[in-house]
């Protein structure tokens, strides 16, 4: 793993490299962020954000998505993939915060993770974008990549990931490592032809310096 002096002069690195890191789904309410994150699961982001217009301007809250017809939610969230899961998940996560919250979307990684289909990757993207608030570091397939190849991680599990992370990084830097690990695995550090030459950190990539 990295110090945490490393750590944090690669998030100082990355964050003057990519300055206009932001989320990249599309919402207007907590509830809606929530229902983004679920669907962009094995789907791309711009994906998503073709597919939630359409949904929402219908189906925007609790209430109505609790009461949606199945076959109509799999039908407009078919081209997110998985859309039998996602659609159930959607049904039952609505039906459990209008029973137990009041319709109202938890603020805290506990009551998120006990609604069905939010584990702790989305609840932790819900906390970051929806209120402002990380409690930890998402690790989706980018931050598992970025994190195996530059050492701060040696793990495969996602949760292990985090944890190993969390050592590293300070919590004022959350905000920003959420979206910087996303957005220089999109650009830059991909899976199939990372560009390691134009990398402005592969000065500390252990998977570069091996090569």
């Amino acid at each position: 793993m990295k110090n945490k002096k490393e750590a944090i002069e690669i998030i100082k690195i990355l964050k003057e490299y990519y300055p206009d890191a932001v989320c990249s789904l599309d919402f207007t309410t907590p509830f809606e962020m929530m229902i983004a994150v679920m669907l962009s699961a094995q789907c791309t982001d711009e994906r998503v954000n073709k597919t939630t217009p359409l949904l929402f301007k219908k189906y925007n809250t609790p209430e109505k998505l609790a009461r949606i017809d199945i076959n109509e939610l799999e039908k407009i969230i078919h081209p997110c993939g998985f859309y039998k899961n996602k659609a159930k998940n959607i049904k039952a996560c609505s039906q459990k915060l209008l029973d137990d919250f009041n319709g109202i979307v938890p603020d805290n990684m506990k009551n998120l993770q006990s609604l069905p289909g939010v584990g702790r990757k989305s609840a932790n993207v819900i906390m970051l974008e929806a209120f402002h608030n990380p409690q930890g570091i998402a690790v989706d397939t980018h931050a598992k990549r970025i994190s195996n190849k530059i050492g701060f991680s040696k793990e495969s599990d996602p949760e292990k990931i985090e944890l190993d992370l969390l050592k590293q990084i300070p919590k004022e830097y959350y905000y920003d490592v959420n979206h910087l690990l996303v957005w220089h695995g999109r650009k830059i550090c991909s899976a199939r032809n990372p560009k390691c030459s134009k990398c402005p950190v592969n000065m500390y990539c252990n998977s570069y310096k091996s090569n």
